[in-house]
């Protein structure tokens, strides 16, 4: 097995990164950016810490992240299975990254920063939906941002209805549970509580 163990070697094999690879990047969200982030219902939350490293879906209103100026983001925290795995590693590395997705754009726009959790009742309250205010809001210092070009989607046709994998194909939470608790917890009811259990938990 070849094995690439030093930068040198990497970009010997790729090369350097062109031009528009490198002006696209700024320290701050410039209004052509912010229309990314007010038209994402999607972002991936990537963060890192002593017990490792945690990628996790944040999914809302289109807009969810709100754009407080051009340095910093605002991301309310619904209601979820409690791990809080990307908040436990943000008290220990304020250092994220996200990944916005647009449905039907190719273009992903990413942002890389510091960020803390608040709790304070006046900016909780202003995330609130159907009555709910959220538990904290994560706040991000933006580092960098910049947009991913379109390859990797068009590559998977992600958008495409006609590729949109079949749910009845692949096991459900409830059989994936069933396996990993060796049957402590029955799947089948798991599943057929989970629809109503979510209408509940949705803010």
């Amino acid at each position: 097995m070849s094995l690439i163990t030093s930068v040198e070697q990497l970009e010997a094999l790729y090369g350097l990164p062109g031009e528009a690879s490198i002006v696209k990047e700024l320290d701050h969200v410039i209004p052509e950016y912010a229309a990314f982030i007010e038209a994402s219902p999607f972002v991936a939350l990537a963060t890192s810490g002593p017990d490792g490293l945690d990628c996790s879906p944040r999914g809302d209103l289109a807009g969810f992240v709100r754009l407080v100026d051009e340095k910093t983001l605002m991301m309310p925290d619904r209601r979820g299975n409690n791990r809080a795995d990307s908040l436990k590693n943000i008290i220990r590395d304020p250092r994220v990254g996200l990944l916005f997705l647009v449905p039907g754009s190719g273009t992903t726009l990413r942002v890389n920063g510091r960020a803390h959790i608040t709790t304070d009742a006046e900016l909780c309250a202003s995330f609130m939906v159907d009555g709910k205010p959220v538990r904290s809001v994560t706040v991000v210092d933006v580092d960098t941002v910049y947009f991913q070009c379109a390859r990797a989607i068009v590559r998977s046709d992600l958008w495409n209805p006609a590729k949109h994998v079949d749910p009845k194909s692949l096991p459900t939470p409830g059989q994936i549970l069933e396996v990993t608790s060796r049957k402590n917890i029955d799947g089948a009811t798991y599943d057929k509580e989970w629809p109503e259990r979510a209408k509940k938990t949705m803010w």
